[in-house]
């Protein structure tokens, strides 16, 4: 079996991404010891309901003594609970996160440094639209990329540091690599973050149209229209602070997105058939690609009647 890589784990936030790491680092031995923290008093009691791991009932206890600690909470948060737990966090220990924004997550996590514990950003590109510590599963992170943006320091203890984290993201199934976290952003900013806005968008819109009942949109619902639904489905928490703290990025996506967007409303309004079939053809080479590269499965589904344990959770 193989040799946990962490003697005592601390995982703040009970939600989709914490409580997969706790059944994870259970599942795949990464860790000796897991406990989970969260500030609600009802997730803790959901949490060590399904058995979750050891449920702290305050911060302190449950860093104390970790040799990482995860912080998934929202992007948000992360500087006031980051504040809280580098005091009460052993030297030499690490502290993570798991947010989709890394220049912002960097900034709060050093904000709250003080010399003694190891600030390394990171990120699991892997999810669902669920939430809560009954949504978290061991095998999310199989096959799925972790980036770690690391802050710029390279003596020797920080790099230990790295390699440890990366080897325990490789232990739960993950393909852990470094980027740069400005670099990130902007990679998340087209790949994550506008089609989340774009599903958000067009949901709110498909219920907003005057010439349409939101009962046909319910029951006439295209298997196009569902995706963006289950997108839409995801924690609104989370996603409003992923579009606050990443906002250049976005923007600066969403601009060049309604640009294209107005090629292709001028191309329907002059009827250009050659423009759309060129386009549409080139997006369909994109998905080959994304299934050439194992990212996604080519398999038919129309998300109908699918038996239960076997929908697309991906977001």
């Amino acid at each position: 079996m193989t040799e946990p890589v962490f003697t005592k784990i601390a995982i703040i936030g009970a939600g989709l991404i914490g409580a997969s790491i706790a059944r994870a680092a259970q599942e795949y031995g990464a860790a000796e010891s897991v406990v989970l923290y969260d500030v609600s008093d009802d997730v803790r009691q959901r949490a060590a309901g399904i058995g979750l791991g050891n449920i702290a009932e305050d911060l302190k206890s449950a860093v104390t003594e970790a040799d990482c600690v995860f912080l998934c909470v929202p992007v948000g948060a992360l500087e006031a609970v980051a504040a809280d737990a580098v005091p009460l966090m052993k030297a030499g220990a690490i502290l993570t996160d798991v947010g989709s924004v890394k220049e912002q997550a960097a900034s709060a996590l050093s904000a709250a440094a003080d010399g003694r514990v190891h600030i390394i950003p990171g990120h699991p590109i892997a999810g669902t639209e669920q939430s809560g510590p009954e949504a978290g599963f061991p095998t999310l992170f199989q096959n799925a990329w972790h980036i770690l943006t690391p802050l710029a320091k390279g003596d020797a203890d920080y790099a230990e540091a790295i390699s440890r984290l990366e080897a325990f993201w490789t232990q739960l199934g993950a393909t852990v690599e470094t980027m740069d976290a400005a670099r990130h952003d902007r990679v998340l900013a087209i790949t994550s973050h506008l089609p989340h806005l774009i599903a958000f968008n067009i949901v709110a819109t498909a219920f907003d149209m005057e010439t349409v009942e939101q009962g046909e949109v319910v029951k006439y619902s295209a298997g196009g229209f569902r995706d963006f639904t289950r997108i839409a489905a995801s924690d609104p928490v989370m996603w409003r602070d992923v579009f606050l703290h990443n906002k250049d990025a976005v923007l600066e996506c969403l601009g060049r997105f309604s640009e294209d967007l107005a090629a292709l409303q001028r191309a329907i309004r002059w009827g250009d058939g050659e423009t759309l079939f060129n386009e549409f053809t080139r997006a369909r080479s994109i998905r080959k690609a994304i299934i050439d590269a194992g990212q996604d499965s080519g398999a038919v589904n129309f998300g109908r009647n699918l038996p239960k344990g076997d929908e697309d959770e991906s977001a």
